[in-house]
């Protein structure tokens, strides 16, 4: 089984039957997973960070959204430019990335 260090859930406003709509999926949040994974990869935390996209965590007003685990930290408002620093601060150094917290 893996246990990675860190669990970023990203919303991409998955439904059940497969389909993707919603405002996190508006706003870009397909890409922003993609991010998550390329970011994580190019800092070499592979082993240590698993990203899944989930479907709609129900607070679309502060979208596209990510959740870290082990913690259970809510980031909101995310772009490309969250997505670096909360790699940045959260998954490199342990610390949460304020700016982007909810």
């Amino acid at each position: 089984m893996v246990s990675p260090k860190y669990h970023i859930f990203v919303c991409t406003s998955s439904r059940p039957n497969g389909t993707q709509k919603g405002f996190c999926h508006q706003k870009g949040s397909v890409g922003l997973a993609q991010k998550f994974m390329e970011e994580i990869d190019s800092r070499e935390l592979a082993s240590d960070c698993m990203v899944t996209n989930t479907g709609c965590f129900g607070i679309c007003d502060k979208g596209p959204i990510a959740v870290v685990y082990p913690e259970g930290v809510w980031y909101g408002g995310l772009d490309g430019d969250a997505v670096e620093e909360i790699c940045e601060k959260h998954l490199e150094n342990g610390e949460i990335a304020e700016k982007y917290k909810i």
